[in-house]
């Protein structure tokens, strides 16, 4: 049995039908992922069930008792409120009782001989029996704990955008509700966090129905999909993987039907340019039917980016960090830091918020000045820098104004020139679009327009910061797809592991305060290692009294490594002084030089880096071996 019911539901924005006479219903503790392009109403699907907009047409069904819980993709928190008083707002009985209770425990703990506080929680403890609201009480502790929210009385407008957006969420799991709507509930979260979330929302008692960009987390959670696409919505069983496997069968489905189509509109007019004799009633109704099947549409088109920009070509030196340092008000985040960037490299920045990650690419881009250290940029480097915060667009500028503020014109891989109009259409921007001014985009159309502008400079390399935040996973999939052939360097901070997974093989790992660690490996390596690194020293604690030095060793995959690198090192050589030989015997043949000297450049690039990281591990393995 169903506790709501959506039917004939419709809303347009402007000319553009977001719902067009759409329904569905949402069954007890259902978990529903609904996925879309940016800028087909997602959000505005959430709210409208959540009662925050309204809908032009249609109804939405459900008991009057019926209590929905809604988490705003950007946190709706009243500035004048404590987190206390945020989290544990409501009027129900047992959220009243709560906040009674929680209110007087702290104040007490303020003033602990105050006999008239005293006598107060007295009764807020006898209220909470009355109302066994103990083991939800539990419930909001645990929650609280596990996003990181220990400072009940601090006002919500002094929090930082990452700890509203945690109180946000413990609000929201800890007011009791029968339909859970969560807008990203993902974004600004470190990965263990997310990864909590995931073990807990299996638990919820109530339905549930988000949106999000991670799909390693809409799998995890859905157990239905609904994707919303041109106006209609269309409802799969199952998690995200099954989603695209039952997507691509309709897709398939729908290319069938519009070849038949195809092929009895073409009888129906061939038998009509033949002018074959019948009754001019009949011959008429046939025209009508042939007219008919023209206007008839499938839904074939599917919206995919074609990101085909080049590169300018890039050298050898890229960007060489030498002992750079920064803190901010007497806070150290990045100490004495190390960093070679060679071609081809593909980096990771991880670490929890306010670790300092954000701080290293904008003195990667020169936008900040470290506090000590240098840096040097190689003469051919051009960077693209896709930032987090994209505030700086110019919302007045319409939207092909916007991009051709960048460039009239990119050359693609192949050689081709393509206008802005152009790449605007390949970004989903139809040309009836690109008129329109800016302000009017939604949050992922204004994210996906400003990666457009990023690309169009046609950078060699790109500093992605949280990439993945507020874009759709079609598109995130195309970006993944794009960086698989760009042929410059790529450096991202991202906390969305299935995007780190396909698009890196480096990590630069913020730990803690001024401990950067660098691995090798995409993130799911890093996250074994780390895990199978930690159990070994729980272990050790519990032998020892005594807190001696942690014994170094290498790792499972440095171990590979070192056994290895050397061949590896003799391997490149080998191959470079073949190449070197290729060189002197091509004589005039500038094309087939020109070829060799390009594998000669990533040759020497490729041992320089194999060489340091020889030299890495051999004092790891010296170190080993003195302890």
């Amino acid at each position: 049995m169903s506790i709501l019911s959506v039917e004939q539901l419709y809303k347009s924005f402007g000319d553009k039908v977001l719902f067009d006479h759409i329904g569905f219903t949402i069954e007890p503790k259902e978990r529903i992922g609904l996925i879309g392009v940016n800028g087909t109403g997602k959000s505005t699907l959430l709210k409208v069930i959540a009662g925050v907009e309204p809908n032009e047409g249609g109804t939405i069904k459900h008991a009057n008792d019926f209590r929905i819980e809604y988490l705003n993709q950007e946190p709706d928190l009243e500035d004048g409120l404590t987190v206390l008083e945020q989290v544990y707002q409501g009027e129900s009985t047992i959220m009243r009782t709560m906040r009674q209770y929680e209110e007087t425990l702290q104040q007490l703990a303020e003033q602990p001989q105050n006999t008239v506080l005293q006598e107060k929680l007295l009764k807020a403890q006898q209220s909470m029996d009355e109302q066994e609201a103990w083991d939800a009480n539990t419930a909001a502790k645990t929650i609280l704990t596990r996003l990181g929210i220990t400072d009940y009385a601090k006002k919500t407008a002094e929090l930082s955008g990452g700890q509203k957006k945690r109180t946000a969420i413990a609000r929201a799991l800890i007011q009791p509700a029968d339909l859970l709507i969560l807008d990203e509930p993902t974004n600004h979260l470190d990965n263990e966090t997310i990864e909590w979330l995931e073990g807990y929302l299996p638990q919820y008692e109530g339905a549930l129905i988000l949106v999000t960009h991670d799909r390693y987390f809409l799998n995890r959670i859905t157990n239905r999909i609904y994707e919303l696409d041109k106006g209609k919505l269309y409802t799969y069983e199952g998690n995200y993987e099954t989603f695209l496997e039952k997507k691509a069968e309709r897709e398939a489905l729908e290319q069938q039907n519009e070849q038949k189509h195809k092929n009895t509109l073409r009888r129906e007019l061939e038998w009509l340019r033949r002018g074959a004799k019948a009754r001019s009633t009949k011959q008429k109704a046939r025209k009508q039917r042939a007219e008919d099947m023209k206007q008839v549409t499938f839904d074939t088109g599917s919206q995919e980016l074609d990101f085909q920009v080049g590169s300018q070509r890039l050298g050898k030196k890229v960007i060489e960090l030498e002992k750079i340092s920064k803190s901010y008000a007497g806070t150290s985040y990045i100490a004495d830091l190390d960093y070679l960037v060679v071609p081809g490299d593909r980096i990771g920045v991880i670490g929890p918020n306010g670790s300092g990650k954000t701080t290293l690419l904008n003195i990667m881009a020169g936008r900040m000045e470290p506090d000590s250290g240098v840096m040097e940029i190689g003469p051919t480097v051009k960077i693209g820098y896709y930032t987090q915060d994209h505030t700086e667009m110019d919302e007045s500028l319409r939207v092909v104004e916007y991009i051709k503020e960048t460039a009239e014109v990119v050359h693609t891989a192949n050689g081709e020139v393509i206008t802005a109009e152009q790449m605007l259409e390949r970004f989903l921007f139809p040309r009836s679009q690109q008129w329109t001014y800016v302000s009017r985009l939604s949050g992922g159309e204004r994210r996906r327009l400003y990666l457009l502008r990023v690309l169009m400079g046609e950078p060699n390399v790109l500093l992605l910061d949280e990439p993945t935040n507020d874009l759709d996973t079609e598109t995130l999939g195309v970006l993944e797809d794009y960086l698989d052939q760009f042929p410059g360097v790529v450096i991202t901070v991202s906390h969305d592991r299935y995007f780190l997974d396909r698009v890196v093989h480096r990590l630069i790992a913020f730990e803690g305060r001024n401990d950067i660690h660098f691995f090798y490996g995409n993130y799911s390596d890093y996250l074994e290692e780390t895990k199978s690194y930690q159990q070994p020293k729980v272990n050790a604690a519990k032998q020892t009294t005594s807190p001696g030095k942690k014994k170094k060793k290498l790792s499972y995959h440095e171990q590979k490594e070192w056994e290895g690198i050397e061949d590896k090192i003799t391997g490149l050589e080998e191959e470079l002084e073949s190449v070197k030989l290729e060189i002197e015997q091509a004589g005039s043949d500038l094309g087939k030089v020109q070829d060799l000297y390009t594998r000669q450049e990533q040759l020497e690039a490729d041992l320089e880096q194999a060489m340091e990281r020889w030299e890495e591990l051999s004092l790891l393995v010296e170190e080993m071996e003195n302890q």
